[in-house]
């Protein structure tokens, strides 16, 4: 996990001695390689940061932690990826290297439109933490080339830590309070800062003492607002509700300076009910006003251990973000694929692939079980139970667990709504299912390594229909 704190003379060992080499080794034959999930084209990578999208261009950027030099987590780097469509991904030169104030944590990236920083107009901003023995501090750089190359801001840091962990900034610009908020995850709370330039900052608030799961330290925030309401979103690790790492999140009102939420302190609300979802993110300047958000697939437990070869770690597919209220009257966050992964839709077949969607329609009446398995006896089960209200995901028997006595799982996703049929969408890849329930209300992501793909699928109490992917 993030806590390591590399010392100066191991950040100017790497800046010193092949920071510039982007990769290890290459793999044509790599067997869990994904079809259509983003990955980097060899090495370690773990968090999403800096997304934003340009209008301009059309072009969706996606940053993340990146190793250049191993396919274990290591000093850490931004290196960059471009996109047209959210499926298929060009890789670019990595972006921001370690330098002797640290290594480069996640962070997060604004266009500065107006220039309130004094680096030009539309200027791209990224805002990052770098790590190093004396703490965790917040920096800036700014691109005047639409995020390919970045300057450091020479008065870097920005905002010093004044604890152990003190990290992931999500920066927005709040036009009704004219000025740009950050909010930092700090150990098991959020702090919310405030600037008007990007270089000085105010504490203003802070949120989490009564609220939600506090089994290990906040990562990755995000506060996002859907319809009337704002959405905080607070990655955890360990804590998670299956073990390891996962994604909480908190429904409520932000007035400019402080978050205040509506939800029962006695309820922890999860983003997705899988292992493999983590440091979720969403885009800044996301076109039509969309939340659109992507995960890190992977689990601290066993990310550095997984039976990849040239690479270790892949993103969730993306996923538009929305509100909705259950039967009980709550609030709740809907997680749907984005649009774009309609294009993955290629023609009807009749046996699952190692890529493909499998469209299922299960009964609101009956428990209905659907199992995906292959001619070595490994196999998937899914359960959707309407008695006891759940949408479970056993991949004990799934393939390769042996890397990890943590990986073998059943999980399991509360249904809040009844429905007289019930709608799941499975987006199968080389290695992950990622589930979604009818009109969103839950999403499931778990990794899996069968020996061989899954090509056979059995549905009891429903219907599946199987598309390959384009």
């Amino acid at each position: 996990m993030k806590k390591i704190a590399f010392t100066l003379m191991a950040v100017l060992l790497v800046i010193l001695t092949g920071c510039n080499n982007q990769s290890v080794r290459h793999a044509t034959d790599e067997p869990f390689r994904s079809v259509y999930h983003h990955s980097p084209e060899a090495n370690w990578m773990n968090d999403p940061n800096g997304m934003f999208f340009d209008e301009a261009t059309a072009t969706w950027h996606l940053y993340y932690q990146y190793y250049p030099e191993a396919t274990v987590w290591g000093p850490m780097h931004w290196a960059h990826s471009t996109s047209k469509d959210l499926i298929h991904w060009e890789h670019q030169p990595v972006a921001i290297y370690p330098d002797s104030l640290g290594t480069i944590f996640s962070g997060s990236i604004v266009i500065d439109r107006n220039n309130t920083a004094g680096f030009g107009e539309n200027a791209i901003i990224a805002i990052y933490t770098q790590s190093e023995i004396c703490g965790q501090h917040q920096s800036i750089a700014y691109s005047q080339d639409g995020g390919l190359t970045f300057t450091k801001y020479e008065g870097n840091p920005v905002l010093k830590g004044d604890i152990a962990d003190f990290r992931d900034p999500k920066v927005f610009r709040d036009e009704q309070a004219d000025c740009w908020t950050m909010i930092l995850a700090c150990q098991q709370e959020v702090r919310f800062y405030q600037s008007k330039d990007l270089k000085s900052w105010e504490l203003a608030s802070r949120f989490g003492a009564e609220y939600g799961c506090h089994g290990g330290v906040w990562e990755c925030p995000d506060l996002v607002k859907l319809s009337d309401k704002w959405v905080l979103i607070l990655n955890i690790n360990p804590g998670g509700p299956f073990g390891g790492s996962a994604t909480q999140y908190f429904v409520g009102n932000w007035d400019g300076k402080t978050f205040t939420c509506i939800d029962d302190p006695e309820e922890t609300k999860w983003l997705d009910y899988g292992k493999d979802h983590y440091a979720t993110v969403t885009w800044h300047n996301a076109p039509d006003n969309r939340c659109v958000a992507i995960g890190w697939m992977s689990n601290w437990q066993y990310a550095n251990v997984v039976p990849t070869q040239a690479f270790r770690s892949q993103n969730t597919i993306a996923r538009d973000l929305s509100l909705y209220t259950d039967d009980k009257g709550e609030i709740r966050v809907a997680v749907v694929p984005s649009p774009e992964n309609d294009a993955l839709l290629g023609k009807k077949i009749t046996r699952p692939a190692d890529a493909c969607v499998i469209d299922l329609e299960l009964s609101g009446t009956e428990t209905s079980v659907i199992t995906l398995s292959n001619s070595k006896g490994e196999k998937v089960i899914m359960t959707l139970d309407v008695h006891a209200h759940t949408f479970a995901m056993d991949r004990t028997a799934a393939g390769d667990c042996s890397f990890s006595q943590d990986f073998a799982a059943v999980t399991v996703a509360p249904l809040f709504n009844k429905h007289d049929t019930h709608h799941v969408t499975l987006f199968i890849d080389h290695c992950s299912i990622e589930a979604f329930g009818t009109n969103g209300e839950w999403a499931m992501t778990n990794l899996v390594f069968p020996s061989s793909p899954y090509n056979h699928i059995d549905v009891q109490g429903g219907k599946a229909t199987i598309y390959d992917v384009k």
